[in-house]
């Protein structure tokens, strides 16, 4: 969901999607929504019938028990967005420096389709079947970390000295500086008596947040984008690119009219100068007041993440049980020959061939792949996998997968082999983004059932810019037959012509 670059001043992202016929899209300012394109099908899906506010767990013919893995609803029906990236000069808390924006906006237009839809790049809201009914859906809150200087700046600090401390957090993009001298809070209204749904997406780039709401209870209902059993807490401890949707209940009246909303970075692993004043306000019935609402008192967990027991899949699918760890992977960190930090895992630090990527040359039948090119080929269909990263470093780790959930197995503090932890295959929290432990280890599982060439990486900006992934090659011989020959080889010769023009280097691992 938040986990590319687009290296292009112009994007078409099209849509398989349920969008039905005479449903209008809406639009952010600056934001350029092509009209709908229709496919040749003759037939579309009107709005879904039966997902009401009383029962939000139907969704047309389908619910939160249909396996959406095997049985994907499909209407015919193809949306286009046109997105348009420029640097810019934006101030989010009231400071101003130089951005890339996303049609004008940061963070850039939020894309909203219907279930039966997969992930791009940016702010995505799926509608769909949920495990409990709520009256209104806010959208997306995006809880960020921020910094007055650039990334690439701050990436040149923390490629010599280590992660840097940044200066602040942003809530939707927003927040004040300096004592609320400049900027402004990220503010939502509140109807008294109703619930809402808000969909936490955690887009920093080195900060693990733990979020809550002063008096309220949130209600979490799923996790990258998995319906779960809901379970009910103060605050969700949530890591770099997880996501997960929570129910409040407007209920609060009675103790005050406005109230904080807290995004903590949690100090473990977080270093933040502004940690205490990352905030947004919730306003009940019309009130506009600042609020004076104390917080919960949080007990940081290490960026551990949300307890593994709590995350229960509503829909039951189990991993294999007489899978073998195909696996094991240490996560270390060393300085190179020029003394600039590199994280290996295994015994790769990752560096992308910009001028041959990985399906250019499965596309020309290339198996030749190079060892700072991380790949771990997958050749047999449907065949499980079980993968074990550890570290012995006091690290954690939020690690993502693309082209798959995977199931989570194990995780904990210690070797993976002086633990002799029992692996969880019977409905295992199924998710694509978790947490290696500091000091510790992550098992997950997946079954090579989608072919491609798929990245797994640190969602920690740092930690990947400096090597730390490995790619999954999925059923190679399957995977030329997906691509678009013209299109992939026009695509990397432009990218090559405006490489050379623009005397671009490449400097760090090309994620």
């Amino acid at each position: 969901m938040l986990a590319s670059t687009l290296l292009a001043s112009g994007l078409c992202v099209a849509l398989a999607a349920c969008i039905p016929s005479g449903v209008s899209l809406p639009r952010q300012p600056g934001s350029l929504l092509l009209p709908r394109v229709n496919s040749t099908s003759s037939t579309n899906t009107s709005v879904c019938a039966g997902n009401t506010a009383s029962d939000r767990s139907v969704w047309c013919d389908y619910s939160t028990s249909t396996n959406y893995y095997d049985d994907a609803p499909d209407t015919g029906v193809t949306v286009e967005y046109w997105f348009e990236l420029t640097n810019t000069t934006a101030a989010p808390d009231g400071i101003s420096r130089d951005i890339l924006s996303v049609n004008g906006s940061v963070p850039g237009p939020t894309i909203e389709a219907n279930w039966a839809w997969e992930g791009v790049f940016g702010g995505i809201v799926i509608h769909g079947p949920a495990t409990a009914d709520y009256d209104e859906d806010l959208g997306s809150l995006f809880l960020n970390d921020w910094d007055h200087q650039t990334a690439d700046a701050l990436y040149t600090y923390a490629e010599v000295e280590g992660p840097p401390t940044l200066d602040t957090g942003l809530i939707n993009g927003t927040n004040t500086w300096s004592n609320g001298s400049v900027g402004t809070r990220f503010a939502t209204d509140f109807t008294s008596g109703t619930s809402y749904l808000l969909r936490v997406v955690n887009a920093a780039i080195d900060t693990h947040f733990d979020f809550s709401i002063d008096n309220h209870t949130l209600q979490v209902i799923a996790m990258d984008f998995v319906p779960i059993v809901p379970y009910t807490t103060d605050s969700i401890s949530i890591g770099m690119g997880q996501r997960y949707d929570i129910i409040v209940n407007a209920n609060m009246s009675a103790v005050a009219s406005d109230f904080w909303m807290r995004a903590f970075p949690d100090a473990f692993c977080s270093d933040n100068d502004n940690s205490d004043d990352i905030k947004g306000i919730i306003h009940y019935d019309g009130s506009s007041s600042t609020p004076t609402t104390t917080g919960y008192t949080i007990t940081e967990n290490s960026c551990f993440g949300e307890s593994l027991e709590s995350l229960v899949p509503f829909l039951e699918l189990d991993a294999s049980s007489s899978a073998a760890v195909s696996n094991d992977l240490a996560s270390t960190v060393a300085f190179n020959d020029d003394n600039i930090f590199k994280w290996y895992i295994g015994s790769t630090s990752f560096l992308v061939e910009w001028d041959d990527p990985t399906a250019l040359q499965i596309l020309n039948n290339d198996t030749s792949f190079s060892n700072t090119s991380g790949v771990i080929e997958l050749p047999t269909a449907d065949e499980w996998t079980i993968v074990i990263i550890e570290t012995t470093l006091a690290v954690p780790h939020p690690i993502h997968l693309h082209g798959h959930d995977f199931y989570v197995l194990a995780a904990g503090y210690g070797t993976y082999a002086a633990e002799a932890p029992t692996l969880q295959t019977s409905n295992p929290p199924r998710r694509d983004v978790a947490m290696l432990p500091a000091a510790g280890y992550l098992v997950f599982a997946f079954q090579a059932d989608n072919p491609g060439a798929w990245l797994a990486h640190c969602h920690i900006g740092w930690h990947t810019s400096e090597g730390f992934a490995i790619q999954f090659v999925e059923r190679y011989d399957e995977i030329a037959a997906l691509y678009n020959r013209t299109e992939l080889e026009t695509t990397c010769k432009a990218w090559e012509a405006w490489q050379s023009s623009a005397g671009l280097v490449e400097d760090d691992s090309g994620v």
